[in-house]
């Protein structure tokens, strides 16, 4: 309940509008994979319900934009006003060194300054953008040309900030030609970002493990340890213990638990997630929380895969109790079901508490999901839905879908 009611997935604090939403998120994750849609769309819909993503798409990019991307998670967008709060990130990597990129970096000098000098003349780039014999892609560094990845390294130090995106493609900018100067002239001392970060991260989770706080910023937990006692010494953060959890949990004080246990058994969202939705991308605190095991199966090989290929979480009466393969056929406007799966039936005593599926919940499970199926073929304007039987729960949901 906590969770859901921090995260915004609870009809009682659902936002209304996209910015809404993101400052209560903090952080808003983008991916690649457009299958269905891609991810930095997504949390928005299982939050606002069919929204305009240009809504999305006009808050950033340009001069003095209100949101920015950065590695704040994976690459995400953030509030342009919180990019001061990442310099600690751009001087050290939390995930390992960063000795090979400095190296290559140093020898590379003048082919960086080159780099900055196109973009200083020619405004916002991306990596297409540049006509020189080391644009073409290598079979190493992820396939990178030189050019990515130099556009990359000053990206992660901040000589180099991003400018917006040209579809999917990332625009580099340099920090004047974005950012207004009071932000450029801001630093803010490491730990006092650090612990800024960790109340943002406790404030968008409800309730979560000092391991959970760091990986929402995807903070290094054994230099943030020590700042989680100060800051329940300055009364940021309330220590709690939740049953089922062998660590201890965190709960942030602007939170009335109070007011929100009260809201037991209303009204939660019926949804499907985003992999890289907050509330599920810890996958460690989706199986606390929900006993709810997930692992997206894009690089199994097919013969492998249990689920499908790019599973979407599914919430439901306040807990996440399935999966579903989903498709965008966007040629044929068909929504395409690829497999749905409900979790195993719990014990008796489970159902009864609420904490486990019974059978008697596949009919209104089904129905549910059937209907939000609808409203997402009609967001992504598919004319029709299409389920394949495939998954314990396919034949019910295709029952209602007909």
């Amino acid at each position: 309940m906590l969770a859901l009611h921090a995260t915004g997935l609870h009809e009682s604090t659902a936002p209304t509008s996209v910015i809404e939403t993101i400052d209560r998120l903090g952080v808003l994750q983008i991916d690649s994979v457009n299958v269905f849609e891609r991810a930095h769309y997504m949390p928005l819909f299982s939050r606002l319900g069919a929204y305009d993503k240009a809504e999305l798409d006009n808050l950033h990019g340009g001069k003095h934009p209100v949101l920015i991307e950065y590695w704040a998670h994976e690459a995400s967008f953030i509030r342009t006003e919180h990019y001061p709060l990442f310099g600690f990130r751009q001087e050290y990597n939390q995930r390992g060194t960063r000795e090979r990129w400095e190296i290559w970096a140093a020898k590379n000098r003048e082919f960086l300054d080159w780099i900055q000098g196109e973009i200083r003349t020619r405004g916002p780039l991306s990596t297409s953008d540049f006509e020189h014999e080391r644009a073409e892609r290598k079979g190493s560094w992820w396939g990178w040309s030189d050019v990515k990845h130099a556009l990359e390294y000053m990206f992660m130090y901040g000589e180099l900030v991003s400018g917006g995106r040209d579809g999917f493609s990332r625009l580099y900018a340099l920090p004047e030609q974005v950012l207004p100067k009071r932000l450029m002239a801001k630093q803010v001392d490491p730990m006092v970002a650090r612990k800024q970060l960790l109340v943002k991260s406790a404030e968008a989770l409800g309730v979560a493990t000092g391991k959970d706080l760091a990986d929402y910023f995807r903070q290094n937990f054994v230099k943030v340890k020590p700042l989680l006692a100060e800051l329940v010494a300055e009364k940021k953060l309330v220590p709690a213990q939740v049953e089922g959890w062998k660590d201890l949990a965190y709960i942030p004080a602007s939170l009335d638990v109070a007011a929100t246990v009260a809201e037991v058994g209303k009204s939660s969202r019926t949804t499907l997630l985003s992999p890289f939705d907050p509330l599920v991308w810890f996958r460690d605190r989706a199986e606390r929380l929900w006993n709810f095991t997930y692992r997206i199966e894009i690089y199994t090989p097919e013969p492998k895969r249990i689920y499908g290929y790019y599973t979407l979480p599914l919430l439901w009466r306040g807990k996440v109790v399935g999966r579903v393969d989903l498709k965008n056929d966007r040629q044929s406007k068909t929504l395409l079901v690829q497999s749905a799966w409900h979790e195993e039936f719990g014990s008796a005593s489970d159902v009864k508490s609420g904490l486990a599926l019974g059978e008697k919940d596949m009919p209104a499970l089904a129905k549910d999901l059937a209907k939000h199926l609808r409203e997402m073929a009609k967001w992504q304007g598919c004319k029709t839905i299409e389920v394949k039987q495939k998954g314990n729960l396919s034949a019910a949901l295709a029952a209602q879908i007909r």
